[in-house]
């Protein structure tokens, strides 16, 4: 297969590509088998033990008639990537785990995220903002996504960390994109997002002083300051960082 000729999808509505053939998550075996797949692509690579998608599958009570359940469901898993034109051996089962084969150019938005941030915040730190417009932007479509929603389990929160993290840094990039690009109300967007995610992340309140003050709303910005010190001073009971500090006074020296 050519390059990227298999994308997968598992952030937002779970769906796999072969060749422009699209199945959405309505082909799988179910939401059992949306998760299955979910699991098996995301940790490709390596075998997954039975008891690892058990405990995901069933993740409040594991029912006795769970390995047929699941040899079930995995029937069904494999006939729908031999519809989508897989080798019959895409999915593969041995003494107590499953494994799925994919071709190593397979294109996973998981994995996409996760290279597109580490190469915007490389970017960043060079100092070339331009090369990270396009990997910030990538990573933030993708990890703003719900993963897997309505589900619950050890493995599936734990990737929702994950896109959560790469969601976050995404924002502090985009918004140093922004504000390199002169795209001052965008920056002051993407502060306010980053704020409601973590209000106590200062990055967000630092981004959003620059970015009013760089649009030439000063009082503004010297007012975010002031709430970001009163909301830091009651839910933890100390100043804001040295960093948040050097941004209102560069804000304030820039006033006199």
């Amino acid at each position: 297969m050519e390059p990227h000729q298999v994308r997968i999808h598992l952030a937002g509505r779970v769906s796999l590509e072969v060749c422009g053939q699209l199945f959405d998550q309505a082909a799988f075996p179910g939401q059992q088998g949306r998760v299955a797949f979910a699991y098996l692509a995301a940790e490709r690579g390596r075998p997954v033990e039975r008891s690892e998608l058990t405990d995901t599958l069933w993740p409040s009570e594991v029912p006795p008639s769970s390995d047929t359940a699941l040899n079930a469901l995995m029937s069904k898993l494999r006939a729908l990537l031999v519809r989508a034109n897989l080798s019959s051996g895409a999915l593969t089962g041995g003494a107590g785990y499953y494994e799925l084969h994919l071709p190593e150019s397979t294109w996973l938005d998981l994995e996409a995220a996760a290279d597109a941030i580490h190469e915007a915040e490389t970017a960043i730190r060079a100092g070339d903002p331009r090369r990270a417009y396009g990997p910030s932007a990538v990573a933030h479509h993708i990890a703003r996504r719900p993963f897997l929603p309505g589900w619950r389990g050890a493995w599936i929160e734990s990737r929702r960390n994950r896109l959560r993290s790469v969601l976050l840094r995404a924002l502090e990039c985009r918004g140093e994109v922004y504000l390199w690009n002169h795209e001052y109300s965008l920056a002051v967007e993407a502060a306010h997002e980053l704020m409601g995610l973590e209000p106590l992340r200062e990055s967000g309140h630092r981004l959003l002083i620059r970015s009013l003050a760089a649009a030439g709303n000063t009082a503004e910005a010297l007012w975010a300051y002031e709430k970001c010190r009163r909301l830091i001073a009651r839910e933890i009971g100390v100043d804001p960082s040295k960093e948040t500090k050097a941004v209102y006074d560069a804000v304030l020296g820039a006033c006199s």
